[in-house]
């Protein structure tokens, strides 16, 4: 069985994530204390105990789900010397999971990740005025027809697909007032469902082309070390090993979409049939069956978790 590992984006945070882990692993609690020292910013006990308000405000809901999928990599290696690349080919991430694929492959130091994922964060609520932009979810329409319909709301405005997740489930991006027609056109075109997503920006549209500046001169200052397992990019949804291009794609992969279909569909191609989602939730774990029913997912996220994967590793 030829597998890959995956990591989730933002919107599987939760109050109480990597608590289990910290209790039953002095390593998983080493993680997190290094980020919590990388940020200087008591980012775990947010983590642990919430409030559930503040844990979702984007420049914390993203190194803190990194911060987890590290962890459950760190278990990983320590208590079952499993080396992921001896595992699997290829890592892959959904946004932000992007950085954590890569900081579980070597590319990245975790304290340098914690670090680009504070300042993403920041970087992109700065980039759009709190009201001014939004992201929906549509559910029942194929990407070709959402594409169509974003160009149509868009009038002159912005209005794009900025996540392809599944067959019939397409997030997209862009001024209010343009989300808001297309949910409206997308009901006209039969869509099952369009709704408003809790999000407090427009994410992966040219909306967030400041956050992508800041993000370049970020990343320019950061050392890369090529992965020990190739990426399959959320920008190209092909794989990728050369640092330079990897720091190229990071940058275009604020403004660009997250074609998480297509990369699961390319890994099916590289003979991959197994995905296991390290950290919080189970988002990317569910949305495998629905990309292609041959392929399996399982989430690995908490200590029971853990010693059932052992078992398949």
């Amino acid at each position: 069985m030829s597998r890959a590992f995956v990591f989730p984006g933002q919107g599987s945070q939760a109050v109480g994530m990597g608590k289990d882990l910290a209790e039953a692993f002095p390593v998983a609690r080493q993680v997190f204390e290094e980020v919590d020292d990388a940020l200087e910013q008591h980012l775990s006990r947010l983590m642990f105990e919430g409030p559930l308000e503040d844990l979702t405000l984007t420049e914390n809901a993203q190194p803190a789900l990194m911060a987890v999928s590290l962890a459950v990599v760190r278990v990983l290696q320590a208590e079952a010397g499993v080396n992921l690349a001896d595992k699997a080919a290829f890592v892959a991430g959904h946004s932000l999971g992007e950085y954590s694929a890569l900081a579980a492959a070597g590319t990245f130091a975790l304290s340098d990740a914690a670090r680009l994922l504070k300042r993403r964060g920041q970087a992109m609520q700065r980039a759009v005025p709190v009201g001014e932009g939004a992201m929906a979810a549509i559910l029942g329409l194929d990407l070709d027809v959402v594409k169509e319909l974003s160009n149509e709301a868009a009038e002159d405005e912005v209005c794009t697909p900025a996540n392809d997740n599944a067959p019939g489930q397409v997030v997209v991006s862009g001024h209010s007032a343009a989300v808001e027609r297309a949910i409206v056109l997308a009901k006209e075109r039969g869509a099952k469902r369009s709704l408003l997503l809790p999000v407090s920006a427009p994410f992966h549209c040219s909306l967030m082309e400041p956050a992508a500046d800041e993000m370049r001169e970020a990343l320019g200052n950061v050392n890369l070390q090529a992965p020990r397992m190739s990426l399959v990019a959320n920008v190209t949804a092909g794989s990728v090993n050369d640092p330079e291009a990897i720091r190229r794609l990071l940058v275009e992969q604020v403004t660009g979409a997250v074609r998480w279909r297509e990369s699961v569909l390319y890994l099916k191609g590289q003979g991959v049939s197994a995905l296991f989602e390290l950290g919080a939730g189970k988002v990317l774990a569910g949305l495998t069956r629905r990309i292609d029913r041959d392929m399996t997912g399982q989430a690995v996220g908490t200590p029971e978790d853990i010693e059932s994967v052992l078992k398949l590793l």
